[in-house]
């Protein structure tokens, strides 16, 4: 069964969770200074509208009618009941993904891009740069600025730009230019870290662009509410007053944010967060201040890290590849609000196949973690005997992603790292 709600009922205002924190975040620190930065500060990357997003303690912020007229196009998106993953689990559990793979970049970006191309627009800049890692971010970036008329520059993670060369033809029809990262070293598997470096350095060092980021800041996270809030109505319209547990798979933190940050003021409802152990920054990296990028030229944020200097191993899920997450989710997490875990990729791959010969679509790796979390509290529940209620999201689709299923189907892939070779 799918739940949907009419293109006039896409959420006309974000939520904002800064009010709901029980400890207020620490500011980002000046990466020369270390001193708390300003809106001057950020004004060389980022157009004054955001940057007041990024420290608004308001509950709403209103979404500009231009944004919600693009968001219409695929918005809001359904919900959906897994009852054939359910049967094939055995369990008790009643099981929601709320299908954000239906908008045209194939998954939850582009809530946050399309805002973002359209008030660097309104400021009148005519180029924007950004890195990307599995790609979905670039591709949703470079869309948007198709829409408003803008040059989008693509620093994506070289393991992917060798893994995923469709991605890179993704962006292309789009219109966005499309460089592998790091771009001083073509030996180099690259990071996020390197990208974000990659592209910060090219748009500080040009009057005509701006940098944009497709996760871990504050305004990044408030743009894919709409996630959340559009659940809890669809979730009412099935019948379920709350769930019991929020599943969203997390690398800097704006999908999980995006479907679980509406339901932190719900007191009962557990909210968890998952990442791989390749890259496991909530469940073992340091709560610290760290840069953003590896070559230290952002602010310095305060949150969990394994540090700006830290290379992942090439696992398919680059989208989770981050050595940092988002203050907000860190901060959550800190203080308990919202849990972690942490899946090899052998057993994830082994979910996204079960979930995919059952329910029939196939998730992107990076949603596959998720879907290993849900399997795992269906059959939690089975042993218990409770009629939970989990909801996650289906972050992605991973059509694009075939060969990672390739490798695993075929034995190609470690449990951690990269194909194996063999």
């Amino acid at each position: 069964m799918r739940w949907n709600l009419p293109s006039d009922q896409v959420p006309e205002a974000w939520f904002n969770v800064i009010p709901h924190l029980t400890t207020p975040l620490d500011p980002p620190l000046h990466p020369g200074t270390r001193q708390p930065i300003g809106p001057d500060d950020l004004a060389p990357l980022f157009p004054m509208a955001l940057i007041g997003q990024e420290v608004s303690g308001e509950p709403w912020i209103d979404v500009p009618g231009e944004v919600l007229d693009v968001l219409r196009l695929w918005r809001p998106t359904p919900l959906v009941r897994a009852e054939r993953l359910e049967k094939a689990l055995g369990t008790p559990a009643r099981i929601y993904y709320k299908d954000e793979s239906v908008s045209p970049a194939g998954s939850h970006k582009p809530n946050t891009a399309v805002p973002q191309a359209f008030y660097n627009k309104a400021e009148g800049v005519p180029r924007l740069t950004t890195e990307t890692g599995a790609g979905q971010w670039g591709s949703a970036l470079s869309f948007a600025c198709s829409l408003f008329g803008l040059e989008c520059k693509v620093y994506m993670v070289r393991a992917s730009y060798q893994q995923k060369p469709y991605r890179r033809v993704m962006m292309e029809t789009w219109g966005g230019d499309v460089v592998p990262s790091p771009v001083d070293d073509p030996d180099h598997p690259g990071s996020l870290g390197m990208a974000i470096s990659d592209a910060v350095r090219d748009a500080a060092t040009r009057e005509d662009s701006h940098y944009s980021l497709g996760s871990v800041l504050n305004h990044v996270l408030l743009h894919q509410t709409v996630i959340g809030q559009e659940a809890k109505r669809q979730l009412d319209l099935a019948g379920e007053r709350l769930p019991d547990v929020v599943i969203g798979c997390c690398g800097g933190g704006s999908n999980f944010g995006g479907i679980s940050l509406p339901f932190v003021p719900d007191e009962g409802v557990r909210l968890l967060a998952v990442e791989p152990t390749a890259c496991a920054t909530l469940t073992t990296g340091s709560f610290e201040y760290d840069f953003g990028d590896t070559a230290g030229l952002t602010p310095l944020l305060s949150m969990y890290t394994l540090g700006h200097d830290f290379i992942p191993p090439s696992i398919h899920a680059g989208g989770l590849r981050y050595h940092g997450d988002a203050p907000i989710i860190s901060n959550l997490v800190r203080a308990g609000r919202v849990e972690a875990s942490a899946y090899p990729q052998s057993k994830v791959f082994e979910a996204a196949i079960e979930f995919a010969r059952s329910q029939g679509p196939i998730p992107a790796p990076e949603t596959a973690h998720a879907i290993r979390a849900v399997i795992d509290e269906a059959l939690a529940a089975k042993e218990t005997g409770e009629e939970k209620v989990i909801l996650f999201s289906y972050s992605g689709h991973g059509l694009l992603d075939l060969g990672a299923y390739d490798d695993y189907l075929h034995g190609r892939l470690d449990a951690d790292g990269a194909p194996t070779g063999s």
